[in-house]
Order: structure tokens, then sequence, then C-alpha cells
């Protein structure tokens, strides 16, 4: 019903629990509220009871408290479970603690929640001075039992983030990670003088805190620091290692990654690998690098990539707590648009919302746009598909129109193997969150053969925007401008010339291209343009067209392209095409949506290739 919320809406609305709201229109305090079958149907007008005073159907009115802010960028855990709109995520404690692995490596894309994670897994398990059980106890993890309780705040914890750690050479990284650590060790300045460890251990220390450690040195650090907190503290610490992979990526792109990956494996094998001084250990990043022999004998790691079931709906928002914000916000009407933009993931079997994305939706007034486009680098992407061949290029293109193809994917692809075979680049569009998984299939060697698709609308923007830039290569930024003044201002003779001269200029490729090449060639051209909103194969009017671009500024014309492409035609055969094309917008009234959005001018281009070349047929 439109103007209802249900009794969990109501409990996610009001900041109490659904046992509590269901108590409550018992006892006839919250006005309106009706009994539908087992289930209690409430207006979304109603308000939350002032106190227990008010014990019959007579309603106080009070004054609804001011909705909490929404943590966009928050990753510490204790600022947004208690001052920000928190999506509860405790539960995952619980599923941990119900299988305790030794060693826990969980790989998401980027701003899908693994910080805030993993720094409420430092909160809950943590000793220290304050009583940090208060950040659980109105949380999910709370209620489940002493089983459970019993484990807050009871381990040291070593939590070290390497989310930060960009830099183009080898010695700025292992400056950068010797302040990493610094900064850990003097979260422990209990160990300088603890009567439990010995005077070489605390010299060590020493030198680590102040940041005078030689690479060897380093490389024991997490053994080290293990070891000396096992002893003051009499049980093992919980070492966390957050975004492992980025000095890894950084050291690839950057020509240092021998050096990392060496350090890496040092580091992890004394901190991970057979260490009687670690309770449990949790890392998380993009990639799973383990074929890089950085966890080299490690057979107590347990890996959750995006294809794995456990812990799936822990890292990003489900639609269940999608709906439960919305209606917190009150635009519960807003679901429909959320799903279309940000939703689509599919991390084992659990739908996925990319949930940076949402708060930012939220955030924005509703607003919908491509949040997650400038959340981080994606050097590595571009490396793949400068070295694609015109069939990865066409598949990838594809994508664009909706298609969907079947894949192998290897959850464990590592960056060496980008030179040597550039078909991996599926599989790292998978674990950056570029591509969803509609259907999984396993392979004889114990991998994966994926269908797979683009998640959203979002991704179809920042697939314009990231995937498509390769066009940048080809296309100088004034024949880029020249192109947008041609096709903004109706001169398709213009227009004609400048798209011939780059694909005469441009790959070989173009010789034998099918139509797909094309689309993704005029789709990843006018991506580059600025002043539109573009989009592709959407229905309009009577069908789908190839190509819009609905102005963002009242004073520009809308503009529809449709494409056509064939082998070996004359020029005569090539314009009377570029003519059908043309035709076709007109009869199947293209323009449906640009007018239905108020678009007062509208500029029509059947565009016809064969080859190298092309005819342009304009129409308004």
């Amino acid at each position: 019903m439109a103007n209802t919320m249900s009794a969990k809406e109501a409990a996610a609305l009001w900041n109490i629990s659904e046992r509590r709201i269901s108590t409550l229109c018992k006892e006839g305090r919250i006005a309106g509220a009706k009994k539908d079958g087992r289930n209690w149907i409430i207006p979304t007008d109603a308000e939350k009871p002032a106190d227990k005073r008010v014990k019959t159907g007579a309603y106080r009115k009070t004054v609804r408290k001011t909705a909490l802010p929404l943590p966009v960028g928050v990753s510490d855990y204790r600022l947004a479970s208690t001052e920000y709109y928190y999506v509860d995520k405790t539960m995952m404690i619980k599923d941990f603690l119900d299988e305790k692995p030794m060693v826990s490596l969980f790989t998401r894309p980027r701003r899908f929640g693994k910080t805030l994670n993993m720094d409420m897994l430092r909160t809950f398990f943590e000793k220290a001075d304050e009583d940090t059980s208060v950040y659980f106890k109105d949380k999910k993890i709370w209620v489940c039992g002493e089983k459970y309780r019993v484990c807050q705040g009871k381990y040291p914890v070593i939590f070290i983030t390497f989310k930060d750690i960009k830099f183009n050479t080898w010695e700025e990284t292992f400056e950068a990670i010797r302040d990493v650590f610094s900064k850990e060790a003097a979260r422990h300045i209990e160990l300088q003088t603890s009567d439990k460890c010995n005077e070489y251990e605390k010299k060590a220390f020493e030198n680590l805190l102040a940041g005078d450690v030689s690479e060897v040195e380093l490389s024991g650090a997490l053994l080290n620091l293990s070891g000396m907190l096992h002893k003051h503290h009499g049980v093992a610490p919980i070492i966390i290692i957050d975004e492992y992979d980025i000095p890894i990526q950084q050291g690839y792109m950057r020509g240092y990654y021998d050096n990392v990956i060496l350090f890496m494996r040092n580091l992890f094998s004394g901190g991970l690998k057979d260490n009687k001084h670690l309770s449990y250990g949790f890392l998380t990043g993009i990639l799973r690098v383990a074929k890089e022999s950085i966890f080299s004998g490690l057979n107590n790691l347990t890996i959750h990539s995006v294809l794995d079931n456990k812990y799936s709906s822990y890292f990003g928002f489900t639609s269940e707590e999608v709906k439960e914000m919305a209606a917190y916000y009150g635009v519960s009407d807003k679901y429909e648009e959320l799903c279309e933009w940000y939703d689509g993931y599919r991390f084992g079997k659990t739908e996925i919302f990319n949930p940076w994305s949402v708060i930012n939706y939220f955030n924005n007034e509703c607003e919908p746009r491509a949040f997650w486009q400038s959340t981080g680098s994606n050097d590595i992407i571009g490396e793949v598909i400068a070295e694609a061949d015109r069939e990865i290029y066409e598949r990838l293109t594809s994508l664009v129109n909706g298609e969907s193809f079947t894949t192998y994917i290897d959850t464990g692809v590592i960056y060496p193997q980008i030179k040597n075979d550039p078909s991996t680049i599926y599989s790292f569009l998978l674990v950056a969150g570029y591509l969803k998984v509609l259907k999984t299939t396993p392979s004889f060697n114990g991998d994966f053969m994926c269908e797979v698709a683009l998640p959203n609308k979002e991704i179809a923007l920042v697939y314009h925007k990231e995937i498509l830039q390769k066009l940048n290569d080809i296309i100088p930024q004034p024949v880029a401008i020249s192109i947008q003044e041609a096709i903004f201002s109706g001169d398709q003779d213009r227009l004609k010339d400048l798209i011939q001269t780059l694909l005469t200029q441009s790959v070989s490729a173009f010789d034998t291209a099918g139509e797909n090449f094309y689309h993704g060639f005029m789709l990843g051209l006018c991506a580059l343009l600025g002043g539109a909103f573009v989009s592709s194969n959407r229905e309009s009017g009577d069908g789908r067209y190839d190509i819009q671009l609905r102005p963002t500024k009242k004073n520009l014309p809308g503009i529809i392209i449709e494409l056509k492409a064939a082998k070996k035609c004359s020029d005569a055969e090539l314009k009377r095409l570029s003519e059908a094309a043309l035709q076709q917008i007109i009869d199947k009234k293209y323009d449906t949506e640009l007018t239905i959005a108020g678009v007062k001018t509208v500029y029509k281009y059947g565009v016809a290739f064969s080859g190298k070349r092309v005819a342009v047929t304009m129409g308004q």
C-alpha cells in the first residue's frame, strides 16, 4: 500500500526493534496501525509514541527526530555506528565465530565496505581501555548469545591498512609502509615498558616505533609485534591487513613489482604462516594473488571471492537493506530507480547494491549519477584494454548494448598475466566491479565459466568513461571538440569528414569490423563529448535507438544516432544505407524519450559504415 509501511520499515525509521513496534501496535499506541494477517501495517505519517504514559489509542503528537546523516566516506566503525545511518553487518562476526577459519581473505571491488567491516572486526575483538561493547549492544550480533559476547574485547589486534600506499617508486612505498607500521606500533605503546618482553624485543619495538628499520627488519614486523602482544596480554593477537594488494598493483604499474612481491611474501610468511602467536587473520583486497606465492605454503588461508556464497551479503547492501534505508529517508518510491542504477551485482548467490553509490544517491537528493566513477585508479584495466585485440574489444563494446557472453573467469588472476594473456580482462573487470555474473559453471581445472554482463546503468556510464577511453589514444582532443561542434550544429558533411579521417588513421581492424564494433566506436566517441548524457540501446517510441545524447543545457539539441554497417559497399549504396538509418529513426519515433523530457530540438543522424568509409545523413 502506497501510504503505509511495515513494522520492519517503522523499526528502521524510529531506530527501535521490530518486536517493540509490534508491542506498540498491540497496545494501541501507534495511531492508525492495523493488523493484516500476521503483520502490522502502519501509516507512513504515523509518529513514534512519546513515552509509556500514552496507554490508549489517544495519540500524542511529538516532533520526529532529525534523520541521521549519511556516512559518506566514513570507514570508522565507532563513528559510523553511532552518529550516522549504519547498515548493520555485525552478523559477519557470528558467521566467522561459527566457523573460525585461521586466516580469511575477502576480495571485493573498491568502495564495497571492506575497510568499514575490518574496523568493525577490530572494534569487536580488540582489548581496549574503554568498554567497546557499547558499540554492539544495539546490533544484531549482541542478541545471538553469550557464546559470541564473550569474544568481545578479548584479543589484542594488529590493524594495518595499505589503502593509501600509492607511490611511483619502491623507496617511497617502503617509506610509507614503514610509517604505517610505526603508527600501529604507537597504538601498542604498552609494549615499550612491558615486563613480559625482553630487552631485545623492546629495542626492536622502539626501532619500529621510530621508523628506524631496514627492509629485512620491517618484513618481520608482523611476527615480532604479534609475539610481543601475545606475551604481554597472554592472548595471541588477531592480525587484520586491509587492501593488501594496492602496493602490489602500484608495483606492477610503476616497475617495482619484484621488490614489493618479495617484501610481501616475507611479511605474510612471518605473520600468517605457522605463526604460533596468531589467533586469527583477516585480509581484504580486490585481487586474490595467491598464485604469486605471496601466501606460499599458507595452507590455513580461506578465500572468499565474489563467486563464493559465504559472507556474500556483508560487502555491499542487500535489497532489503536498501528498501529499509529508502523508507527511513522517506523515499520508498525511489527504489526502482536505485535498482536500475546501483543494483545488479551478484556475490555468490546474493544480489548486491553498490553501497558507495546508494549512500551518495540519498545524500545527493536522490539525483542519480555515476558516483563510483572517480573513487579509484583503474590503470591496470586501461593497460589490459590497450593490449586487447579486435575480438576482445568487440566483446567489450557489445556489453554496452545490453548483451552478455560466456567467458573463462579466474578469480586468482595475477598482474603478470596481463601482457601474456589479454583475455584476463574479463576476470579483472569482474573482480574490480565492472561485470556481474549471470550464470556460473565450474570448469575442469577448478575455475569457472561465467556468463557476464554489465550490472547496471551506473556501470554503463563508468564503462563509457573508463573502459572506452581507449579511444582517447585514437582521437586527439581538438578532433573530439570539432566532432562535438559538428554533431550539435547539425553539420552532417563536417561530421562525415571528421569520422572518415579518424577511420582512415586508426587500426586496420576497421576493414573487417561488424556493426557492434562501429557501435562501440561511436559510443566511445560520444562518451568523450561534453554537454550531454549518453545512453545506448534503450527503448523509445516503437523500438530501441542505437545512441542518444540528451543535452545537459537547454540551449543544446538532443541527438539520436542510428548505425548501419555493410561490407564492400559502393559510395551510392553506403549513402542509401545512411538514409535508411535516418528513416528508421523517424519511423520508429526514437525521439520520443527526448520529446517527453522537454528537448525542443532533436537532430537525427543516420550513419553507415563500410570498412574505413562512412556516410552520414541528418534530419530533424
